[in-house]
């Protein structure tokens, strides 16, 4: 198991495909951990270097004490990349890894080559549902939320037609640590990015799910409205578009990563 110590904690992380290749990092939901790209996994390493991580306090990462910040999520992007010697790469993030991936855009642009910033929003309130989040897990532990979390994160008729998909993204969810959980609830309670989007430069793809109830297209049209150039793709899913659609998700994905912009490299 591969771990990086950034910030008085440690990421537990991996890395896949040819050497030389163009880097791409993934970031993970709240909620799951880098196996949640599994079904994107055949095509990126087909093209890339791809760099999945666990979310400090999700999967294997370390659970330093909470609250946590999207600041200090998006520093410890910044940590693994110094550590492994990335000066720049491509970044796919998926709602609170996309909230980290506006941080990086906004904080680092020179650290990012192209921006995918999936099922995610400059902001999700109120803070009294993340309040009640957290002192459910904190209280009764993950089991208590996965219902309620797997409705939101996948359409009746997903649930109902890719049922081991649905248990294996349950399990995933069902394992993390409730302290490493909640910490990042509160992170993504008290974030607002919302006025420093149009600070982002780098070629931004924003991906939205036409039935996702946690960050509505809405959102992801607002995100984008907000960065200049930036594309917006809707796709027939819920939250987790990229288990739901995982063929269109990648498509978009991988279409934009290789376009004219000059490659990511380390």
């Amino acid at each position: 198991m591969a771990t990086m110590p950034v910030q008085s904690g440690s990421l537990h992380y991996q890395i896949e495909g040819d050497e030389g290749a163009p880097w791409l990092i993934l970031s993970n939901s709240l909620g799951t951990a880098l196996e949640m790209w599994d079904p994107q996994m055949p095509a990126l390493l087909r093209q890339f270097r791809v760099l999945r991580y666990d979310t400090r306090g999700h999967g294997r990462s370390e659970v330093t004490p909470g609250p946590y910040t999207i600041a200090q999520l998006g520093a410890d992007v910044i940590g693994l990349m110094d550590g492994l010697d990335i000066a720049r790469a491509h970044f796919c993030g998926l709602s609170m890894g996309g909230m980290t991936g506006m941080w990086l855009g906004i904080h680092h642009p020179q650290r990012v080559g192209r921006l995918a910033l999936c099922n995610t929003a400059a902001r999700i309130g109120p803070p009294e549902l993340w309040n009640a989040r957290i002192a459910k897990v904190t209280s009764e532990g993950m089991a208590s939320i996965a219902p309620a979390v797997i409705d939101r994160w996948f359409t009746p008729r997903f649930q109902q037609e890719a049922r081991q998909q649905v248990e294996r993204v349950r399990a995933m969810l069902e394992s993390m640590p409730p302290d490493g959980y909640a910490a990042c609830c509160a992170a993504v309670r008290d974030m607002d990015q919302r006025g420093a989007l149009g600070r982002i430069q780098a070629p931004t793809l924003v991906i939205a799910g036409t039935h996702d109830g946690s960050t509505p297209p809405a959102d992801g049209r607002a995100v984008a409205g907000c960065i200049a150039g930036a594309r917006y793709v809707e796709l027939d899913a819920a939250h987790l578009s990229n288990w739901e659609q995982c063929e269109q998700f990648t498509d978009a994905v991988v279409g934009f990563l290789n376009e004219g912009a000059p490659q990511a490299s380390a």
